[in-house]
């Protein structure tokens, strides 16, 4: 692929990534009134639909997104990231006009299935990204949600003043224009001699992870990963009712908060990690990143005054440089023509996290906050997150100094002696 073309096609897969995650942060700000007045319920009981909502996002995103991985390997990136983009549009319509929670729960569930359009992306980064490039292209997913976490409760809080309906269909149109946008401009990453034929027996859940088997030496990479993905939910789905309980933060104050949180993500993932990367390589990458999330964790369990979350937030968002460094690892060790089953793996293996991290961290937190807890700890999530933390890098550790992996290609050897 020509440098102006591949260039062009990163671009778009950042905007379909961001404009992705700008639909799902819309949602934050209006869906609880939406709920409320949808249901004649209170908070309390929107929350308890809520969670239904993204229950059934995240099991239905674990189902599909080996389906979809799979179907980007037999007929190529470019028609499956398009149909998604209208997936996601006719999800957001189906959600403005929803009359009932019945309607609701279809419209999250198709949004599920496109929502695996992060897997198609994904490989198309793997597909056209070289060893030098790898990392921080995917960094450039890293960038997407972090952007997208910012823009999206910014603007569902704004056009929520118009209805709690009117994000979505904005929503809608955002990704209709980029789905002509795309066909227009995006050219097929993957050629035609690298595909192969559909097998349904590797495009379900179970067995698309059974067919990591075939590539042992990443297996406890994939573990380190998973473990990743489960700690971050200490802060993902415990940050809220955290600081709210710690600090008796109000709505507004949580979401400037996590509007910081997106920059710095943004920048590190957008920015620092095409510094940081080619200087400390892959295998250094990912231990230094992990070593800035767990001390991030534990100085936000550690934290006794509210300004304290904000600076904990640095050293915590600088670990995003040990997520792409792992995924380049993973990545450049398969086939051109089975990056797209790997990417369903990997999505599946984060929808999985999604179903089993909230409430794992959740109740974590009502165990030592609770009337009757055995000791009163509200920082107790954030500590597991850290040792989770810490154990991905002692897997990650174990893989490389067992010769589990081959360590780094010529060219990181090459660097590492320069």
């Amino acid at each position: 692929m020509q440098a102006n073309k591949k260039n062009a096609a990163i671009g778009f897969i950042f905007i379909t990534l961001l404009i992705d995650i700008i639909g799902w942060g819309i949602i934050i700000p209006v869906l609880p009134k939406l709920l409320e007045d949808m249901l004649h319920v209170d908070a309390s009981g929107a929350a308890t639909y809520g969670g239904w909502l993204t229950f059934a996002y995240a099991i239905t995103q674990f189902v599909f997104a080996p389906v979809v991985g799979n179907l980007s390997d037999k007929y190529g990136r470019r028609p499956i990231i398009l149909l998604s983009l209208v997936g996601f549009s006719l999800d957001y319509i189906f959600l403005y006009f929803a009359p009932t929670f019945t309607w609701l729960m279809v419209g999250r569930v198709l949004a599920g299935i496109t929502g695996a359009s992060i897997t198609t992306a994904s490989a198309y980064i793997a597909d056209i990204s070289t060893e030098k490039d790898r990392a921080k292209n995917f960094g450039l997913i890293g960038a997407a949600f972090g952007l997208g976490f910012i823009i999206g409760p910014l603007i569902g809080g704004l056009l929520g003043q118009y209805g709690p309906k009117v994000p979505f269909m904005a929503a809608a149109i955002l990704c209709m224009i980029n789905f002509l946008y795309g066909y227009f401009v995006l050219p097929e990453s993957l050629k035609p001699e690298n595909r192969r034929p559909f097998d349904w027996k590797r495009a379900n859940p179970v067995g698309s992870l059974l067919s990591l088997k075939k590539y042992p030496e990443l297996l406890w990479l994939i573990i380190s990963l998973t473990l990743v993905y489960v700690g971050a939910h200490a802060v993902q789905s415990n940050w809220s009712y955290f600081t709210m309980f710690q600090f008796k933060w109000t709505e507004k104050m949580v979401g400037i908060s996590l509007g910081v949180m997106g920059v710095l993500v943004g920048i590190v993932q957008g920015g620092l990690i095409r510094w940081v990367n080619p200087k400390l390589g892959n295998e250094k990458s990912i231990y230094v990143g992990l070593a800035f999330y767990a001390i991030g964790m534990f100085l936000f369990a550690s934290a006794s005054e509210s300004w304290m979350m904000y600076a904990f937030l640095i050293p915590y968002c600088l670990g995003g440089i040990a997520g792409p460094a792992l995924q380049s690892v993973i990545t450049s060790k398969v086939p051109a023509n089975e990056q797209g089953e790997l990417q369903g793996a990997l999505t599946s293996l984060m929808s999985a996290t999604s179903i089993i991290g909230p409430p794992l961290m959740t109740n974590t937190f009502y165990f030592f906050t609770h009337k009757k807890a055995p000791v009163y700890m509200p920082g107790a999530p954030f500590i597991l997150g850290g040792l989770l933390m810490g154990l991905s890098a002692v897997v990650a550790y174990y893989t490389f100094t067992r010769g589990r992996l081959f360590r780094f290609n010529n060219q990181e050897k090459t660097k590492e002696n320069i």
